[in-house]
């Protein structure tokens, strides 16, 4: 009703410059009306029984800001152009290999999870000690740590990196919000922290692709300053810190000068409801660069203020104030642009979008603001749950409002469905989120891949442990002559990718001979081999060193502090891409500690589990990395973007090598009878295999991303702001959907659904597409067809006229073989 009294009122605004008489015919109670002057713009101020409403005139001088800016180019700073596929040709074997004796006792692979996990698998540590001395120490780092406050470690690859990155000024999305330091530009010239919401009606869409249909990207408008909240005391000396930065969690810090105490801390957390502003003794000013058309104040609850802010394009938001101290809340609007307080405040500001009918939810949760989140989980079988517990403050008895994201709301038990309201705002990249009026979140996923070892697998089948002896017979000089590679020369790279990718590629080999092959010398006669060439890493003799630099806290490779380039090895000195890189060494780690359990010394248990904690750490009670560097729990992926600032956010470009990452992990755990690592690397998989086909993965029924982007079928680069069906190192159709497929593992099947692999396919590759693809990449596509037509496949890389440029360097021919060996040829018993 009172919106209603609004938009009346509002068509007498044009010839209103001057007070006029209460309006006549509307059930106002004691109805005033003031004028407030400033820069010679009158506002009209209307008093009713329970609001009281401004009204400035429309600005003259300059037209709202409502569509920002957009980059539709990729920012390439730290991302190598290299295609990352291993294209050198392979030298033949001068000779084949010389059997081995068994020096170790084999066991059956386990089809369950070998150890019980403890009642909540992120409660431990995986180590509190300081990493080997065989990292040599740098307590410095190229990108310098620009207003980070409180000691380390300090996550890199988090949605408030751009704080501390660059200017500072690039946006942080914390869905369904993005926030940044206006920092004096933008259409406000503030300087405070700008909040903007984009709605899907707004955003940009690229070129349609002429073979799909499908928009060639997506993005969401940067800059738009619905709303700032700033004080009057900040300007040009502004300085903005960080601190209290956790894996899910930061806070933001705006002083008035560099040496002066926070004026304004900024709570942010992952889907928070409202974007919280502590006031400590600032003069509150909220700024717009779309323009108030009316700002009505009002009381929802004892000491709360609202007011109801209508902007020009013609979206609500509403703005609590609450303080402990009694101070009152109280803006008057200058102008169109412009509402100040008279004078300093100590309490809350609060600022939430208003997607329609939401104002009475909104306001119950007014007053309390979460400030951090714990994660924690639980394995039971094939069981797996995890909980988002919020830390809050503010007003106690009032429960949070959080936004949940459509992997999140799929699998909510039955308390937290029942606590998921009926609003909803659009995110940049992930759908439409819902409002979930809670402390806490639980999420149920009932089928962990737990039978999934190192051979081939199926969801619906298991494991496929046994091949026939037709497929042995095919296999078995295949597998001869490459494990007869010079495994110490094939993984002696300047790069930790690749030289990843070569060790996983010989340790499959290894698996393959002894348990799919039935061949333990020669599985054993590659193995000394593998456990050789790994020793080099170990002991830390590669071409580039790693270094444990504890500025930021982790393990990067030497590249970029030797070389000046901060691009060297696909940007792993900055924190890209590390949970791919070391991924490989893991997984490769989790086979010669399964083949060979002697293998597993203190050394070089330690040396894989400073990996697993650079990527995956999953305690704060380890000091030397953070939390979960790469996987994001709120996001239900990874993020493999380090330290380059970005107006997108972070991004990820490969999701199965994402999988394949939470998979190593799982099966490390597994060798190492670690069941806390094997527990959580099972629930990552599974969150990973639920959110990938609903934000990377598309098939015809995905509701999630916009109908004209989903015939692209892969997302191709995830920007948190934007989808980008590209590479970045080429736009090539085998790469872009390619690397969405590599590398091709036991846990592939759970991750790329065969309905998808199936559309996929007729999209792009069949009717003889896929065989005019030349390279490592042909070999990718066909590895990915098995998983929906192996006879196909098989056919393929069983062909006598199959070229050896067909393979990456970093897979093998023997694991494609035995991967398609399936019933349908048949080869499995």
């Amino acid at each position: 009703m009172i919106l209603l009294w609004i938009l009346t009122i509002l068509q007498f605004r044009a010839v209103r410059s001057i007070p006029h008489e209460p309006l006549v015919g509307y059930p106002f109670v004691n109805a005033t009306q003031k004028s407030h002057r400033e820069c010679y713009q009158s506002v009209i101020t209307i008093t009713l029984s329970s609001h009281i409403i401004q009204i400035p005139p429309s600005a003259t001088d300059t037209k709202p800001d409502t569509t920002g800016f957009v980059v539709t180019s990729l920012e390439l700073g730290g991302r190598a152009d290299q295609v990352p596929l291993l294209a050198d040709p392979i030298p033949s074997p001068t000779k084949l290999l010389i059997a081995a004796e068994t020096t170790n006792t084999m066991t059956s692979e386990t089809a369950h999870q070998t150890n019980t996990a403890s009642s909540n698998i992120f409660g431990h540590p995986i180590a509190t000690s300081k990493p080997s001395s065989v990292f040599e120490e740098q307590k410095d780092h190229p990108v310098p740590r620009l207003g980070i406050g409180g000691p380390g470690p300090f996550d890199t690859n988090k949605f408030y990196a751009n704080f501390f990155l660059g200017n500072q000024t690039s946006p942080s999305y914390v869905h369904p919000y993005s926030l940044a330091w206006s920092k004096g530009q933008g259409s406000t010239s503030s300087w405070g922290l700008s909040i903007s919401h984009v709605d899907a009606d707004q955003r940009v869409y690229g070129d349609v692709q002429p073979d799909t249909g499908a928009a060639r990207y997506y993005l969401n408008p940067i800059g738009i300053q619905s709303l700032c909240l700033s004080a009057q005391e900040l300007g040009s000396d502004t300085t903005l810190t960080t601190d209290s930065l956790s894996s899910h969690s930061a806070n933001i810090n705006l002083h008035a000068n560099k040496t002066a105490k926070p004026l304004i801390s900024f709570p942010l957390v992952q889907g928070m409801g409202m974007v919280s502003a502590i006031y400590n003794g600032g003069t509150p000013l909220i700024e717009t660069g779309v323009f108030f058309k009316t700002v009505t104040r009002s009381s929802p609850r004892p000491g709360i203020t609202r007011y109801t802010i209508l902007l020009e394009d013609g979206k609500v938001w509403h703005v609590y104030g609450y303080s402990k101290k009694g101070d009152p809340f109280d803006l008057t609007v200058s102008n169109s642009r412009m509402a100040k307080a008279e004078k300093p405040y100590h309490g809350i500001v609060q600022i939430a979008k208003d997607p329609g009918d939401a104002e009475s939810i909104i306001d119950a949760a007014a007053g309390t603001y979460p400030v951090g989140m714990v994660l924690s989980g639980i394995s039971s079988g094939t069981k797996g749950t995890y909980t988002f517990k919020y830390h809050k403050a503010g007003l106690p008895n009032a429960k949070l409002l959080m936004y949940a994201l459509p992997h999140h709301y799929e699998s909510f038990d039955d308390a937290t469905a029942k606590a998921t309201s009926t609003i909803k705002l659009q995110t940049t990249t992930k759908g439409m989120a819902k409002a979930v009026v809670a402390d806490s979140w639980t999420m149920v996923e009932p089928s962990m891949p737990v039978s999934m070892g190192f051979a081939p697998w199926d969801p619906m089948k298991g494991p496929k442990t046994k091949l026939s002896s037709d497929a042995i017979k095919t296999i078995t000089p295949v597998a001869m002559k490459e494990l007869s590679q010079n495994v110490d020369q094939q993984s002696d790279q300047d790069s930790m990718y690749f030289s990843g990718k070569a060790l996983a590629k010989f340790a499959g080999l290894c698996f393959t001979a002894k348990h799919l092959l039935n061949n333990t010398k020669l599985a054993d006669s590659g193995l000394s081999n593998l456990k050789t060439a790994f020793q080099r890493f170990t002991s830390n003799k590669q071409q580039y060193p790693l270094y444990y630099e504890s500025a930021w806290g982790g393990i990067v490779s030497s590249a970029s502090y030797k070389t000046g380039n901060d691009g060297a090895d696909f940007g792993n000195t900055y924190y890209n891409d590390h949970h791919f890189h070391y991924g490989y060494f893991i997984y490769a780690a989790a086979i010669i500690g399964y083949l060979d359990t002697s293998w597993l010394t203190p050394e070089n248990v330690g040396y894989v589990n400073t990996m697993v904690r650079d990527i995956a750490n999953p305690s704060t009670s380890d000091k030397y990395f953070p939390v979960s560097r790469n996987f994001d729990w709120y996001h239900g992926h990874s993020w493999a973007h380090g330290l380059y600032e970005t107006v997108d956010g972070k991004d990820q470009e490969s999701s199965s090598e994402d999988a394949m990452a939470a998979y190593a992990i799982k099966m490390w755990g597994k060798s190492i009878k670690d069941a806390n690592m094997e527990a959580r690397g099972n629930l990552m998989l599974s969150v990973i295999a639920r959110s990938l086909n609903q934000y990377y993965l598309f098939t015809e029924k995905n509701s999630v991303q916009p109908a004209n982007y989903i015939g692209n079928r892969v997302a191709g680069i995830l920007f948190e702001n934007k989808c980008d069906h590209t590479t970045y190192f080429g736009a090539n159709i085998e790469y872009v959907q390619g690397i969405h497929m590599l590398p091709l593992l036991p846990s592939t099947k759970f991750t790329r659904p065969v309905e998808f692999v199936k559309q996929e396919w007729a999209t792009y590759f069949d009717k003889g597409r896929a065989e005019k693809i030349q390279g490592g990449w042909k070999g990718i596509l066909f590895g990915n067809l098995s998983t929906m037509d192996p006879k196909l496949a098989w056919e393929f890389f069983t062909s006598k006229d199959f070229d050896p440029s067909w393979l990456d360097g970093g897979v093998s021919l023997t694991w494609y073989q035995a991967y398609c060996a399936g019933e349908l040829i048949p080869c499995y018993k």
